[in-house]
């Protein structure tokens, strides 16, 4: 079989894209595949054509319905039968889809994984002969992927009980851990694995690191102005409704699209931007999987996504004509906060999930069903519980057997049925280990975002090499490989073009320092004791209660950077951070900071490295960082100010939300103790007037919380 002429014939290109016969060749000879390519490689024709060519029907598994219409639409444009079939239709329709499905009047059917929910559905499939079944967005199976979706579980169970068909798992970013779990639950031990590369060199990667919003806003000026086409990506609603209204009173015609849209509005939304009627985009992630518009010119992240997979997908829409288009991630470092509210919710422990399974049992009927949606169900818990982690724990829940969704007809949210109500909450049988597995990795996804940021490296080498590519040279034209070009290389925009070198000596000095306030484990491995501010503390010889009663003024490392200066001090932290010397480790309640492996070698002399600072952070500089992404008030220096206005805030919301004053909770003189000494352990806040045994007991764990976190506020 000639199968370039039957691509010529069914979609009019005369030669394959990277890969592309290969794969399909794979498939036609039965072989189960795992295809990774990147956003415009030509995923869809992998199993578009052998569809055509392959007896029977093929199911495509897709997560997202408002894309399934176009993709119908173009195939049917090219006289080719396919159909979807989705909660888009109405039942009417639905039902006379499935029935010409029956008759074999489709070659594709498109479904979302929701579409196994339903026991009848499966029933259909099971009379249909399905020979061929493409799962896209493949990486949604993976827990420990970007975009994990807990329906995509149900597939491998639903494809064995429809008969077996080969299947074609398909996605643009996978590393090798989440390969693996594609594998795993698909049942996919014999398949063939295509990694077809990830590089995109006509898109050109920038970071600018930002101090304040109207810095922010001043390079989205400019991109629109520039590149025309593009993408805005923002974190939240509510940054999607800012950043468009300030679009608007620029006159920038645009569209806005978040999961607070109605279907109908999204839908409106999507069209007319794929439509060319409008060409910027501003969005949260729900948009883009998948977008068919090969002339985005730009792509620009308001704020930071949770991980490199998210962030290179996603950045990966621009640019798919081949043509140059510019990526930017408009990088400041307190957005991080953004993303570990997200992490929280999506990462809930196992007593608000007991918690959860508890107040379903009690507000179910008769039937063991509960019609309520996640914010009424938070409303019952406490009312004060992020409802993102209510979701996960139903979700938590659903995984294990313990209930099942269903929708509800006429309603946007689903209900809830306990499969196991007479189930005490205390038996649960929860995997706790990879719920904390998990949650560690998304942390450890989210530092990564950090790293990319500031890593003096090529950005495309360091995110290919993220994913297992280590193929590529430096790309020549990202802002790393252009720094000579006036970039902006600190988190203070004043890198003037210059740097000098870090002296070894003086980069041994803080490794030791840090290597005398870790410990080696079992298997001779760092693991880390101490938060960062408390090691810097220490290296520059801080007079501190909490450096003086610990006794690391003892230390023979005490003060050994002290001439260096502290500002100096946390740049060459960050430096050591970017070059993956120190890792932070988020598995102990407490963020810990330690050497990694390399860092251990440069210490003992065994490795060389070459770090450099900006010509701003020469020693002594007194230099204050600023850091302000949330207003255009005057810049504020961070300093033990911020954590006492941090711990001040906390007390007002315990004081809200317990109706009591504040002054009872801790005295101003209490806080600003607390800050100077920053204790992390409850003997060491005993010493601080002020806290009794009550207050210990009531208040202090959250107040030392915040200490404790303030290390990776201040300094990444």
């Amino acid at each position: 079989m000639n199968l370039v002429n039957k691509l010529r014939q069914y979609f009019g290109h005369s030669e394959f894209r990277l890969g592309q016969e290969t794969i399909i060749t794979s498939i036609l000879n039965g072989k189960d595949v795992v295809v990774v390519m990147p956003t415009g490689g030509g995923k869809s024709i992998c199993f578009q054509l052998p569809a055509l060519l392959i007896e029977g029907v093929t199911l495509v598994i897709s997560p997202l319905i408002s894309l399934m219409k176009d993709q119908v639409d173009s195939l049917n444009a090219k006289n080719i039968p396919a159909t979807y079939i989705n909660s888009s239709l109405t039942t009417t329709e639905q039902n006379h889809r499935i029935n010409e499905l029956i008759k074999g009047q489709y070659k594709l059917v498109y479904i979302a994984p929701e579409r196994f929910r339903h026991l009848k559905f499966i029933e259909v499939l099971r009379q249909i002969k399905i020979n061929f079944c493409a799962i896209d967005e493949a990486h949604c199976l993976s827990m420990w992927g970007h975009d994990f979706r807990p329906d995509y579980l149900r597939i491998g169970k639903v494809i064995e009980q429809i008969g077996k068909p080969v299947i074609a798992a398909l996605t643009a970013t996978a590393t090798p851990e989440v390969r693996n779990d594609i594998k795993k639950y698909l049942n996919l031990s014999a398949c063939e694995t295509f990694v077809t590369g990830f590089a995109r060199p006509n898109l050109d990667f920038k970071v600018s690191i930002i101090n304040k919003i109207s810095e922010k806003y001043g390079r989205l000026s400019s991109l629109a102005n520039k590149y025309k086409t593009g993408i805005i990506y923002c974190s939240t609603r509510k940054k999607v409704t800012e950043v468009s209204a300030r679009l608007t009173e620029w006159d920038i015609s645009h569209i806005t699209y978040h999961g607070g849209l109605n279907e109908n509005e999204r839908k409106k939304s999507q069209e007319k931007f794929l439509e060319k009627k409008v060409d910027i985009a501003v969005a949260t992630n729900a948009f883009g999987m998948g977008i068919d518009r090969s002339d985005i010119r730009f792509v620009a992240h308001f704020q930071i996504p949770g991980s490199i997979e998210a962030y290179y997908q996603e950045a990966g829409r621009a640019g798919r004509d081949g043509e140059s288009a510019q990526c930017e991630l408009l990088f400041c470092y307190p957005d991080k906060q953004v993303q570990e509210f997200f992490i929280s919710g999506s990462n809930p422990d196992i007593n608000l999930i007991r918690t959860v399974f508890h107040k379903l049992k009690k507000l179910a009927n008769s039937s063991h069903e509960i019609k309520l949606s996640i914010n009424g169900l938070t409303e019952h818990i406490d009312g004060k519980t992020n409802t993102m982690a209510v979701a996960t724990s139903l979700s938590l829940l659903n995984r294990y057997g313990y209930i099942e969704r269903f929708d509800i007809t006429g309603s946007r949210f689903r209900g809830t049925r306990l499969i196991k109500p007479h189930l005490h909450p205390s038996e649960l049988q929860i995997d706790l280990i990879a719920l904390k597995d998990k949650e560690n990795s998304d942390r450890a996804k989210l530092d990564l975002i950090v790293k990319y940021a500031y890593t003096r490296s090529c950005r495309q080498k360091w995110i290919l090499n993220y994913f297992g590519d280590d193929s590529i040279e430096n790309c020549g034209h990202c802002d790393r490989c252009t720094k000579s070009k006036n970039i902006s290389t600190t988190c203070n925009n004043v890198y003037d073009g210059t740097s000098h070198m870090i002296e070894d000596i003086t980069l041994k000095k803080a490794l030791s320092g840090i290597a005398r306030m870790s410990r080696k484990n079992s298997i001779d491995k760092w693991e880390g004791r101490y938060g960062r501010n408390r090691i810097i503390n220490m290296l520059i010889g801080s007079k501190s209660k909490s450096i003086i009663d610990t006794g690391l003024n003892q230390l023979s490392t005490y003060g050994i950077l002290k001439n260096e200066g502290k500002n100096y001090v946390e740049q060459l932290f960050k430096e050591l951070d970017s070059s993956d010397l120190i890792v932070t480790n988020h598995a102990d309640e407490f963020p810990l900071l330690t050497l990694t492996d390399k860092g251990d070698l440069v210490m003992r002399g065994k490795k060389t490295v070459s770090l450099y600072l900006p010509v701003s952070f020469i020693k002594n500089n007194v230099a204050k960082e600023v850091i302000n992404c949330n207003s255009d008030t005057p810049e504020v220096n961070i300093n033990d100010d911020k954590l006492f206005e941090e711990l001040r805030f906390l007390r007002k919301k315990i004081s809200v939300e317990n109706k009591i004053p504040a002054y009872l909770i801790f005295s101003d003189n209490t806080l600003k103790q607390l800050a100077r000494e920053k204790p992390i352990t409850i003997e060491e806040a005993r010493k601080v007037s002020g806290i009794g045994p009550n207050k210990i007991r009531l208040y202090l764990p959250l107040f030392l919380k915040v200490i404790a976190t303030y290390d990776l506020q201040k300094v990444p």
